[in-house]
């Protein structure tokens, strides 16, 4: 049987051999120490903490001193918008945020964490390619907010939202961006100097690093609230003993990626074109989310009319092709992507949604094959879903 090919990288990548090699010292005898010892084994660990940090830090283009490391994406949204939030309300300034309809569930589970701690939470619209809708940022920002939320590019669709003109808005009013970075590092440039009063959440695991570790670029550390209380590590921000060989794996990744950014955008892009064109020839009627805005070049969402996403999922997987869905299905009904539905993707078409994510390992032949299989599991799916209305 042929290796499935798996078209889920928005999801997760497989960790570059560079990667492991960069990880294993700190797993056996030589290098196990603390980082926060002063002898040998701990200076070692603490050398490879910051090798890893400046690593990160050049990736993004910022000093290595706002780079504090976390468990991943999700850790990094809550404390750049709770964190940013609750340090906000010990200022005395509004304990207010705005985050926008299409956002990670992390950073709208943050956002209801400030509303459950007596805050207040303002949802940003988006128009129908999933952009912000600047009429409702200015609103919320003439409002008063500690900070923003808006995620570069959209885990679901790619979507890309203007950050730079953002940003600006947002430091002009005195609020703070937070933007969740983690599909556009590595995927696409992000030159997090430009961007005035930002905060920035990474994480390894969607660049060929490790699971389980990630980072918040903080510039200003008073800018933050720590959600975690310990021994003071990483100025207190983020306490506790660092994650030593996933920090290292990270800084290595990050450097990979840096390195050859653009080369890794022209292959993705070619592969996501390469499936576009494919899947409009075989399925004419398929329609892709976001096609008008600008969009990174590795995901790519399609509606599938007269299908369903579940049913289309488990097809695939059985037929050696593997990606996503941004739906869930709960007591057997499927509940459309709230990404999708914020859009105003009408609910037909978004529970017949698929994503496909590709990444440095795939090539133009897992391209081709899954494009072979597709209509023949569409026409099947479509096929049991007519039997069962008879």
């Amino acid at each position: 049987m042929s290796q499935p090919v798996y078209l889920d990288n928005a999801a997760t990548t497989p960790v570059l051999p560079e990667v492991r090699e960069a990880m294993l010292p700190f797993l056996g005898p030589q290098a196990f120490g603390n980082p926060s010892s002063p002898h040998r084994y701990g200076r070692a660990a603490r050398a490879a903490i910051e090798e890893a940090r400046g690593h990160v830090a050049h990736a993004l283009g910022v000093a290595p001193e706002g780079v504090y490391f976390t468990s991943g994406g999700t850790e990094g949204d809550n404390l750049a918008v709770l964190g940013g939030a609750l340090a906000a309300r010990a200022t005395g300034r509004p304990f207010r945020v705005a985050v926008g309809a299409t956002e990670h569930k992390a950073v709208l589970a943050a956002a209801h964490a400030v509303e459950a701690q007596g805050g207040e939470a303002l949802v940003l619209p988006v128009n129908r390619q999933g952009l912000v809708e600047a009429d409702a940022l200015d609103q919320a920002l003439a409002r008063g907010v500690a900070l923003v939320a808006l995620m570069w590019v959209n885990n679901e669709t790619g979507v890309i939202q203007d950050v730079a003109a953002i940003a600006q808005r947002c430091a002009a009013a005195g609020a703070w961006l937070a933007t969740d970075a983690v599909q556009a590092f590595g995927k696409i440039p992000t030159d997090v100097a430009s961007l005035p009063h930002t905060m920035v959440t990474v994480s390894a695991h969607k660049i060929g690093g490790p699971k389980g570790v990630g980072a918040l670029y903080a510039p200003d550390p008073g800018a933050v609230a720590p959600l975690i209380h310990g021994g003071g590590q990483q100025a207190g921000i983020r306490p506790g003993t660092e994650n030593v060989a996933g920090i290292a794996g990270f800084g290595r990744a990050a450097e990979l990626a840096r390195a050859d950014l653009a080369g890794r955008a022209r292959h993705l892009g070619a592969l996501r074109d390469r499936f576009e064109r494919g899947l409009a020839a075989a399925l004419p009627e398929t329609t892709v989310h976001g096609a008008a805005a600008p969009r990174a070049p590795h995901v790519t969402s399609v509606a599938i009319p007269g299908t369903d996403s579940e049913a289309l999922l488990m097809h695939l997987d059985l037929a050696g092709v593997c990606c996503s869905s941004g739906s869930a299905c709960t007591t057997g009904a499927v509940t459309p992507s709230h990404v999708l539905t914020a859009m105003g993707v009408p609910h037909d078409l978004a529970v017949a949604s698929l994503r496909f994510s590709f990444g440095w390992q795939n090539t133009l032949a897992d391209v081709d094959r899954a494009l072979d299989v597709l209509p023949r599991v569409v026409a099947k799916v479509r096929g049991l879903a007519e039997a069962l209305k008879r």
